[in-house]
């Protein structure tokens, strides 16, 4: 019986991957005019209200949907009383139809800037700790292509895979490992991101020539975002300890947040030793000396992978790998 259950499910799924039209069959059917209705749609939950923004009437509109769905061969959309919500399907879909339109969009700003010798466009996402590399590479970038328009994200690897997905950004300066399939992406290992542990200037151990992890138990500590991998890396130092994580954190990955509840509290927070350094220099924090038996995973370039980066992304690459 479970033979012919599993046979039975097997046949199912052979009939649904041979109705998936070809990827020739669904360019020779798509229309860009879809691709931006089912944006519209995923945002107004509402076919009327997504016709009315696209400037067609809604008979138009669900003729336009009902194309797309048979071009693709899957349900994009479940329909209610209450309106239209995405289905699975319709979610991934959506999700490179975001790219397909910013991905338009970045090619008319770079045409624009060609034909006006403005330089082009670069959006960058990176994480903290890698942002001393990257605004010395962009400033680099800069002496170059003086004219170039340039957008900078800080933000966990995590949510700049988000940006990335959606075309929000070219390229991002992070870890793909936190992706459940980082294989979707191209990675260049940069370098490491050494850490340490830092207080306000006030903190009673500011002043101490060695600190043990034990001496600071008693501190409320600002960490990452579980299963952010500066986070995980301070877990397993507890664990190397034989201690437990502090169970009262602040969450945050705003190195501006975390350098103002030091300077208002006895915390204690991880920062990227780059990071810390610049804050320290400027007596905003103090770095302990507190031995780490650690290190946490190198940081690199990522980037959509078959995605094809622009002559400015290029350039910026090769000057981070200067830079590095």
């Amino acid at each position: 019986m479970s033979n012919e259950h599993n046979s039975s499910g097997d046949n199912q799924l052979d009939a649904l991957l041979t109705a998936l039209p070809s990827v020739a069959a669904i360019v020779s059917r798509l229309r860009f005019k879809q691709v931006a209705l089912l944006t519209a749609l995923d945002e107004q939950g509402s076919l009327h209200k997504a016709a009315e923004i696209m400037h067609m009437t809604q008979p138009a509109a669900t003729k336009a949907l009902h194309e797309l769905e048979s071009a693709l061969g899957v349900t994009l959309f479940d329909r209610s009383p209450r309106g239209i919500e995405a289905t699975e399907m319709g979610r991934c879909v959506i999700r490179y139809a975001r790219v397909l339109q910013s991905d338009i969009s970045n090619l008319r700003d770079e045409l624009q800037g060609m034909l006006t010798g403005q330089g082009g466009r670069l959006s960058i996402g990176t994480i903290m700790g890698a942002a001393p590399l990257v605004t010395r590479a962009l400033a680099r970038l800069r002496e170059v292509q003086p004219e170039v328009s340039i957008e900078i994200t800080e933000d966990t690897s995590a949510r700049q895979l988000v940006l990335l997905d959606q075309g929000r950004i070219d390229l991002m300066i992070g870890r793909s490992s936190v992706s459940s399939q980082p294989q979707l992406y191209n990675y260049e290992m940069l370098r490491g991101e050494p850490m340490c542990i830092v207080t306000g200037l006030d903190h009673p151990l500011a002043t101490a020539q060695k600190v043990r992890f034990q001496e600071l138990m008693s501190s409320s500590w600002i960490l990452y975002s579980s299963n952010m991998p500066m986070r995980i890396w301070i877990e397993h130092e507890f664990k190397l300890e034989g201690l437990k994580v502090p169970g009262n954190v602040i969450e945050t990955a705003s190195p501006f947040v975390t350098v103002t509840l030091l300077a208002q509290s006895n915390m204690v927070a991880v920062m990227p030793l780059d990071i810390a350094h610049f804050f320290a220099a400027k007596r905003m924090l103090c770095i302990l000396p507190a031995h780490l038996k650690t290190r946490i995973e190198h940081y690199g370039i990522v980037s959509r992978k078959n995605a094809t980066l622009s002559s400015i992304g290029k350039m910026f690459i090769n000057i981070l790998r200067q830079q590095n």
